[in-house]
């Protein structure tokens, strides 16, 4: 089991949920950590050493909080993708073209962006970790643009892994199932009501759960690379195969 202790890393998208679990995972591992989100309010309670604010849809707000994570934390050993959201579920054509455009531009293009800028200075030993979700493995109703964007995250993480191959830096990709956060919540508009009814009469994964198998993967000895993780309450098959307790 490698060591964390020392390590320099990135996590986007870390306000809340599964970001937050996992930079204050690589924290508590021994990481230095810079965390990146555009609630940065919300950035200081995970205790990471440097909390910048970051937009992964604005080209000028990424290059500047690479520039300004880089110069705090002296190079980069790990990067975590993390940074996505859903909206709502509806039949494809009752989307519309700007929230299509937000959901494609924060979790494909933006998962694109931070890696370009940030692949270049990952130091050998080097580790990117890109947060995708099982809806990029089966598609299911009404939610056909996050399940392309979440498709894609996964064809972009194995084409990577084939350019990558030669260099000393590992490539994972982690697909959760049902994970109980604030994801329902944005994905319904804050509609807490109806967000509350996606984890009724089940026990979902929590934040940490996700967090715990990013660890994992991370500190696996340098000739072992976790090409992926799948991760699923025990009660759920598939994204809409779930047996839930109806007493």
């Amino acid at each position: 089991m490698a060591s964390l202790d020392g390590k320099s890393a990135i996590v986007t998208g870390a306000s809340s949920g599964i970001g937050a679990a996992i930079a204050r995972a690589l924290v508590a591992a021994g990481a230095r950590v810079a965390v990146g989100a555009r609630r940065v309010d919300r950035l200081e309670a995970i205790g990471a050493a440097h909390a910048i604010e970051l937009d992964v849809t604005d080209s000028k707000s990424s290059s500047a909080f690479v520039d300004a994570a880089l110069r705090e934390l002296g190079g980069l050993d790990i990067l975590v993708n993390n940074a996505g959201f859903a909206l709502d579920r509806e039949k494809f054509w009752e989307s519309t073209d700007e929230d299509n455009a937000a959901v494609i531009e924060t979790n494909v293009l933006g998962v694109m962006q931070m890696t370009r800028l940030c692949i270049q200075h990952v130091r050998d030993g080097g580790h990117i970790v890109n947060v995708g979700s099982i809806a990029g493995r089966q598609a299911y109703e009404n939610a056909a643009v996050y399940v392309a964007s979440k498709f894609a995250v996964r064809g972009f993480t194995y084409a990577l892994r084939e350019d990558l191959l030669g260099r000393p830096i590992r490539l994972t990709l982690v697909d959760p199932g049902l994970v109980e956060s604030e994801f329902s919540i944005v994905r319904f508009r804050g509609d807490t009501e109806r967000a509350k009814k996606t984890y009724e009469g089940v026990e979902p994964l929590t934040p940490d759960d996700i967090a715990e198998c990013v660890v994992f993967a991370l500190t696996r000895p340098l000739h072992v690379n976790v090409d992926e993780i799948v991760i699923k309450a025990l009660t759920q098959s598939s994204p809409t195969r779930i047996v839930r307790d109806e007493g």
